[in-house]
């Protein structure tokens, strides 16, 4: 394949993962093969493309089931955030669109709501990135600010349809550029660590203060650490935090 076949060949992909996103993270064969048939490949090659985007999490003909690729600690994670967000109100397309005029105005009050309502769509843009390297609980910090930023922003548009889409490009954005610059599995590993050891020394000073073994439970009352936290700590240690006791995988 010539330098510039390569080159079309990628701002194709490129351009099928664009239209992915635009549906929901999915496309037809139909429009993989016609994206790519000015390009004359072989089947084995479409093979390769077809194979290229269900690894990137782009469903051909269905979506992808997304939740597949979290871990159990950002399953874990993201039920206690959707609870979360379970209890915020939800509105009707006419609200939205009245929030959205408001706003581009510039009041302040219905750029919150605006804000609210989109964090729904936050998650889903974050779960599209999960595997790469990072925290779904990180890509999520950074996509509400991004939000945050882009609902101040409205006043630049011309419609009140144009909003959603300028949103949802700015979260993209910031979780592609979160991404690029903390994707590491030293980090990883290096975040999983400081957690553990933080739960470790806290549970050791205060077994020390009560001369026994101490349980989680106890822990979190006494050192402000919140349970889950801890719990997660001492699952990831493979339950050998050596002052913590009780049953292991609660």
């Amino acid at each position: 394949m010539s330098q510039s076949k390569e080159v079309l060949f990628a701002q194709t992909l490129e351009k099928v993962r664009s239209l992915a996103k635009e549906q929901g993270n999915c496309v037809s064969e139909e429009q993989v093969r016609e994206a790519f048939a000015e390009q004359d490949l072989d089947e084995s090659q479409m093979q390769l493309v077809f194979d290229y985007l269900v690894k990137r999490k782009v469903g051909i003909g269905q979506p992808v089931d997304l939740d597949e690729y979290l871990t159990d600690e950002e399953k874990n994670y993201l039920q206690d955030y959707l609870d979360e967000l379970a209890e915020l109100p939800e509105f009707t397309p006419g609200e939205i669109e009245a929030f959205t005029i408001a706003a581009m105005a510039g009041e302040a009050d219905a750029g919150q709501k605006l804000i609210q309502n989109y964090l729904r769509d936050v998650v889903d843009i974050a779960k599209l990135y999960t595997g790469q390297g990072v925290f779904l609980e990180d890509l999520i910090g950074e996509g509400n600010v991004a939000l945050a930023m882009g609902v101040s922003m409205l006043g630049s548009l011309e419609k009140p349809s144009e909003a959603q889409g300028m949103l949802a490009k700015m979260m993209m954005d910031a979780m592609e550029e979160y991404i690029q610059e903390n994707s590491s599995n030293e980090k990883i590993d290096k975040k999983v660590a400081d957690k553990v050891n933080l739960v470790a020394d806290k549970a050791r000073e205060l077994a020390e203060e009560l001369h026994r073994k101490v349980t989680p439970e106890e822990l979190a009352l006494e050192s402000g650490i919140s349970l889950k936290t801890i719990q997660d700590a001492w699952r990831m240690s493979g339950y050998k935090i050596e002052d913590l006791e009780g049953t292991t995988g609660q």
